[in-house]
């Protein structure tokens, strides 16, 4: 294993809330949020959403940062090294749990870069939602053109990782979430001038607690953990290229703080085009890639505006996939001495060999289903209502219970955080965050 005092550190603080930031702010943000929220009752999801960020997202946020900076390690050599060789499967977990999303929001991300070129040669300039579906559909299933947008989008993600810390995902990062939080407040401000849009913006910001149900809780619980990127090992890997004189609780906020403001300006600015138009807010996946083209033909400077908020989506995605591979990578190079650049390559092959089935699967592989699901459904279910939450709560006892001292020690020695603040974040990681995540795994199963 390579020595942790050859590890390769981020720059700048700015340099690691950027990429921490990148890793939390993806598709989960601005294509899944706003659906959700849709489904759930607008205001009050909100509501519920960041009470759930602000609380249990930091302080799993925390522990895997603290955890990646104590070690200088990948997940696997993080628990192998505080946790003995019990714990190291929990490592695995989390590499294994980036890989699968990685391979099924590799097809996603295609579509977003496939939809540039649609907004711009005009495919997609109709009014007529029933004319646009049959456009998407007609494109996902298609063997060919999905797989090479995802193959593009790869190919993408695995030339800035190859780049290394400071000068690949750390450059990047400091360009692209700039330009992503000027996009999406220039879309947002578009938006909510639009005629009819305060409809949106009331359904937005008004809570109606009536339509509030434990699904609802639910949903909001998994949409937090899918979208801060937590149990996976992204924000573990991050921290373990952290500066020990960089403050972990100070930091982790700035990372969730930034989430919570795109997911809240992504929420406005769907839900303002789509009320402003008289569209239905919880219609779904499709609302991104049928109902806003079918919006964007019907505004002055549609095109303009189309084609941003699919950059928009591209670069979320982009940010958010350098995270996840960064993890698998991370182990190849400390626990079998791979070069970076060799382990980036067998990691984006792999990964991209599993997103072929999960691409197929909307076309020539429609009809082939595991558990009575698509191969593309199979992998996005069992990582966001299992995997996921499977990793975020050992990960949560680990830290409360197992290495409690040795965390509380880590925060207030290069910290220097007041003890009454550690103890209420490890009890909230001993009994809280716990309960809260085996309801999610038990709701999943269908046992409650």
């Amino acid at each position: 294993m390579k020595g942790a005092e050859n590890r390769e550190l981020w720059g700048s603080r700015f340099g690691f809330v950027m990429a921490a930031a990148g890793s939390a702010v993806g598709l989960g943000n601005i294509w899944r949020f706003p659906y959700v929220m849709g489904e759930n009752g607008g205001g009050a999801f909100l509501l519920i959403y960041i009470a759930i960020v602000a609380i249990f997202g930091m302080s799993l946020a925390m522990s895997e940062i603290a955890v990646g900076r104590a070690t200088r390690r990948n997940p696997v050599g993080a628990f192998s090294l505080l946790g003995g060789p019990m714990w190291r499967p929990l490592g695995f977990l989390g590499v294994l749990s980036g890989f699968v999303i990685l391979s099924f929001y590799t097809v996603v991300a295609g579509w977003t870069l496939a939809y540039i070129g649609f907004m711009l040669r005009g495919i997609l300039a109709s009014t007529d939602p029933t004319i646009l579906a049959g456009t998407f559909d007609q494109f996902i299933s298609s063997a060919l053109h999905p797989l090479a947008y995802a193959a593009l989008f790869m190919a993408g993600v695995a030339t800035v990782v190859a780049g290394g810390i400071s000068k690949g995902i750390e450059r990047f990062s400091k360009f692209l979430m700039p330009t992503l939080f000027l996009l999406l407040l220039g879309l947002t401000l578009r938006a909510v001038t639009l005629p009819g849009a305060t409809e949106g913006l009331n359904f937005f910001l008004s809570p109606d607690f009536s339509k509030v149900s434990v699904a609802t809780f639910g949903a909001a619980l998994a949409q937090a953990f899918f979208s801060l990127s937590l149990g996976m090992g992204c924000m573990l890997t991050y921290g373990s290229y952290l500066r020990r004189d960089s403050r972990i609780p100070s930091t982790t906020a700035a990372v969730v703080s930034l989430d919570l403001v795109v997911s809240v300006l992504a929420g406005l600015m769907v839900m303002s085009i789509v009320f402003s138009f008289g569209f239905d807010p919880a219609a779904g996946p499709g609302l991104t890639f049928i109902t806003l083209p079918a919006i964007f033909a019907s505004m002055s400077g549609g095109v303009f505006f189309g084609v941003a908020f699919f950059v928009l989506l591209a670069i979320a995605a982009l940010t958010s996939a350098i995270s996840i591979l960064e993890p698998t990578v991370a182990y190849l190079v400390d626990e079998h001495q791979l070069s970076r650049r060799n382990a980036v390559i067998a990691c984006a092959l792999l990964c991209f060999a599993l997103a072929i089935p999960s691409s197929l699967s909307f076309g020539h592989l429609s009809n082939f289903h595991i558990l009575d699901r698509s191969f593309f459904d199979l992998m996005d279910h069992a990582a966001t209502n299992y995997m996921l939450p499977m990793g975020a709560l050992l990960s949560s006892l680990f830290v409360g219970w197992k290495w409690s001292d040795g965390a509380a020690a880590e925060l207030s020695t290069h910290d220097r955080t007041p003890a009454a603040w550690i103890q209420g974040w490890l009890l909230l990681l001993r009994f809280v965050a716990p309960v809260c995540l085996a309801w999610i795994l038990l709701s999943s199963a269908g046992l409650i």
